[in-house]
């Protein structure tokens, strides 16, 4: 059994990754920004009975965060993993975003899994073991027009992660990044709609790629599923995708120049709906049309 600590647990992939591991026996410290909007988790470890504490914690705040793990060493020996899994998306034309709305993504989604890490570490490297796990996205190395910001967090992430990895290897402390594809998860319906009056009129065709991934309905748990492997597996590697499109996009990706995926984005529409059909198995067309 571990003592896990989950940032971000209220709904989707937190809340999955809380319910699967409490039910294959770990103790899990469940944290979400406001408890008392989001009952449904307290409600289903109540009911099932499952090691669960829900725990207030905004990756944002600094005292927010050191409360949190405060508390849980007050009751543990040691926290054994965290998961920092807590992200907020943004998708528009990088001229057209607010600034303060670029910033608050860098703020959650990147600062936020230092400060948890911060928070977490000297405990770890004084017991000499632990696990850190990031939840990235396929946007860590696949980088699209119209989704610059949460991109740029979601690779900040990825290169933070490498480097940590680096430094706290001797003291028997790993570390892992979870790339989920495209989940059926409460983050992309938060997105504004397409604005009526845009630069970029282009943008639809990110929203329509969107709309046709999330249709295959890949739920949360594909993620939390992968998580459990590495907790409970102890593989040596670094990186793990999730998700049926995740590693088969970062290898298209990857084995294409940076000019001609650059290039892909001004392609013919007609032409580029028939690019995503061979990469994805999927028609676009009727959502480029909603």
């Amino acid at each position: 059994m571990a003592i896990i600590l989950i940032t971000g647990s209220s709904t989707g992939i937190g809340f999955a990754t809380a319910e699967l591991l409490a039910k294959n026996g770990h103790k899990v410290y469940a944290s979400m920004r406001n408890p008392k909007n989001s009952p449904q988790l307290a409600e289903l470890a109540e009911k099932n009975n499952l090691p669960i504490t829900i725990l207030p914690l905004d990756v944002d705040h600094d005292e927010s965060v050191k409360e949190a793990v405060t508390f849980i060493l007050t009751e543990e020996a040691g926290i054994d993993v965290l998961i920092n899994n807590a992200g907020i998306d943004t998708v528009g034309p990088i001229e057209e975003l607010p600034l303060e709305e670029i910033k608050k993504i860098m703020e959650t989604n990147y600062f936020g899994t230092v400060r948890c890490i911060q928070a977490v570490l000297p405990s770890m490297r004084e017991r000499k073991s632990g696990c850190i796990i990031n939840v990235t996205s396929i946007a860590g190395k696949v980088y699209t027009n119209f989704h610059g910001p949460y991109c740029a967090s979601k690779a900040a992430v990825e290169a933070f992660s490498e480097s940590l990895a680096q430094e706290i290897k001797e003291f028997n402390i790993r570390v892992a990044i979870v790339q989920p594809g495209v989940i059926d998860t409460g983050i992309f319906y938060k997105n504004k709609p397409v604005p009526e009056i845009t630069s970029y009129p282009a943008i639809k065709r990110f929203r329509a790629l969107v709309l046709a991934l999330l249709d295959n309905h890949v739920p949360p748990v594909v993620v939390a599923e992968v998580i459990r492997h590495v907790i409970e597996n102890n593989p040596s590697q670094l990186r793990f995708t999730a998700g049926p499109e995740a590693e088969p996009l970062i290898s298209f990706r990857s084995s294409i120049s940076d000019e001609d995926w650059i290039d892909s984005a001004s392609m013919d529409e007609q032409y580029w709906a028939v690019g995503m059909k061979e990469i994805f198995q999927l028609d676009i067309m009727p959502y480029l049309e909603k």
